[in-house]
């Protein structure tokens, strides 16, 4: 049986003056008369390859000569140390081994419409970018692992069909179950209270699904999600173990994503920011923040703001765009890179200055009892460098299972945690109610089926706690560290309104 191990790029620091081999896909390729370079990837990071005419054979320049964008190979050749890469490492070519020659690659350095990249998500996920998204994805669903685990927390898993719909069945999938009427879930949280009841403490992580028709920039149809449930917390706690997670995730984040984040351009100061103790408003606050003179000032300051600086970019925009054509490679690269900022910024201008109206309208508005919207949630964030916990909404919008407040029947215990800079909830959870009598009265208020939860119900009846717990959503929160304006790219193969397809 074979021991053969490949060498990865992340770890090229090991071979330093050796001959190695790394397997990967032809990133890009440059030539001149007498060397080739070919930027190689392999899925951990890229590497410059460097053919030196003058010391290989006339086969295997032939073969790095006839490399296109994406061909798969394997490039056997000596690791020599140059700070200059971005591996740290080049690799000095002796040998090239051809798995195939790709075809014309669609995806180019030219920029492409968010349709076509839609179109070809299977191949825009080896672009850099996407790359770097799909690790920091990754760090984050280890970091949640290791932060519940590490707590003595046990996954355990909700069922992704269930029998009814809980809250009516206007925002569910429904599908025919062996002829029976079934739902694609929402959320495990109902069963999550079973599991707690038997292990104390316990998260579930796993797919969940919305019918909302909605094509919002937060909004996917499929997003994963995290909800660990706790017995014996009430409310305070469980907003104690929210901050201390998502401290912990953005930590591990910054300490070991620092070149991803990089390529993305992330401003990591404003993540540094991020540690314990964020601030917590009631949803009282809220409304008053939301209702008050500052807020209108800095609206009408944001606006005054967008309004100038629209114009200033589009004089820049003129004049690199006049240079563009009269402009070398090298030149023509950082022109084209300044493009694709400007218009996303100018995107981004358009659209504050499209909702500004919308926002200054919803929250000048905003009465008690009302619930929070996207809107208000990202003029809220606005105020503060970290997430910021709202606690204490009216009963009366949140789910059946939220406990009342003791001192005033009017308030839930509940909490949503709302990401800075406009990213809005990512946690979203409070306090369930333990008292079968309470939780019956408010099953029939909701008009719900009781023959739907008598199994739920039985977690009232046999040693019932208090207990708490939240949802985390994984797309939300990878846009939010990324800074992402859509969370389409948050996930290799977005589900939303009108795309099945790749």
């Amino acid at each position: 049986m074979s021991k053969k191990k490949l060498t990865y790029i992340n770890e090229l620091e090991k071979f330093e003056g050796q001959s190695a081999t790394l397997h990967g896909w032809v990133y890009n390729k440059r030539s001149s008369k007498s060397l080739i370079f070919i930027v190689l990837r392999d899925g951990t990071g890229l590497c410059q390859c460097i053919v030196n005419q003058a010391d290989v054979s006339a086969e295997v320049w032939e073969a790095a000569d006839s490399l296109s964008q994406e061909s798969s190979v394997a490039i056997t050749g000596k690791i020599i140390e140059d700070e200059r890469s971005s591996s740290g490492y080049e690799l000095h070519v002796t040998g090239v081994k051809v798995y195939q020659i790709a075809q014309e690659y669609p995806i180019t350095p030219k920029e492409h419409g968010t349709e076509f990249l839609m179109e070809n998500r299977h191949l825009w996920l080896r672009s850099q970018r996407q790359w770097a998204i799909m690790r920091i994805r990754n760090e984050i669903i280890f970091a949640i692992h290791k932060f519940f685990q590490d707590r003595g927390f046990i996954q355990m898993d909700a069922p992704i069909f269930t029998g009814n719909a809980v809250e009516g069945t206007s925002t569910l999938f429904e599908t025919n179950y062996f002829d029976e009427k079934a739902y694609l879930t929402q959320s495990g949280q109902l069963y999550g209270e079973a599991m707690a009841m038997a292990h104390g403490k316990i998260y579930t992580f796993g797919p969940t699904f919305r019918a909302e028709k909605s094509k919002t920039r937060r909004h996917l149809t499929e997003v994963w999600m995290i909800e660990p449930e706790i017995a014996y917390y009430d409310l305070y706690m469980n907003m104690d173990l929210a901050e201390e997670m998502i401290s912990f995730i953005v930590d591990r984040v910054l300490t070991r994503r620092e070149q991803e984040l990089e390529t993305l351009g992330r401003d990591i100061s404003k993540l540094q920011k991020v540690t314990n103790n964020f601030p917590r408003i009631t949803y009282t606050e809220a409304i008053e923040m939301l209702k008050s003179d500052k807020m209108r000032d800095m609206l009408n300051d944001m606006e005054t703001s967008r309004k100038e600086e629209d114009p200033k970019l589009r004089t820049e925009m003129a004049e690199i765009e006049k240079e563009h054509g009269q402009a070398k490679k090298g030149r023509k690269l950082q022109i084209e890179k300044r493009l694709r900022e400007i218009r996303a910024r100018l995107e981004e201008i358009e659209e504050d200055l499209r909702n500004i109206p919308v926002w200054r309208k919803s929250a000048l508005e905003k009465q008690w009892g009302d619930d929070l919207g996207g809107s208000d949630e990202t003029l809220l964030t606005m105020q503060f460098d970290t997430p910021i916990m709202v606690y204490g909404y009216p009963a009366e919008i949140k789910a059946f299972y939220m406990k009342h407040d003791p001192n005033d029947e009017k308030v839930a215990l509940g909490v949503d945690m709302l990401a800075p800079e406009g990213y809005g909830e990512i946690i979203g959870g409070g306090q369930r109610e333990e008292s079968l009598d309470a939780l019956l009265t408010r099953i029939k208020e909701h008009n719900l089926p009781e023959e739907a939860f008598k199994w739920y119900l039985d977690l009232r009846k046999f040693g019932s706690v208090p207990h708490s717990g939240f949802g985390l959503g994984l797309e939300r929160t990878v846009a939010w560290i990324c800074g992402l304006s859509h969370v389409r790219e948050t996930i290799p193969f977005p589900r939303m309104l009108g795309r099945l397809y790749p």
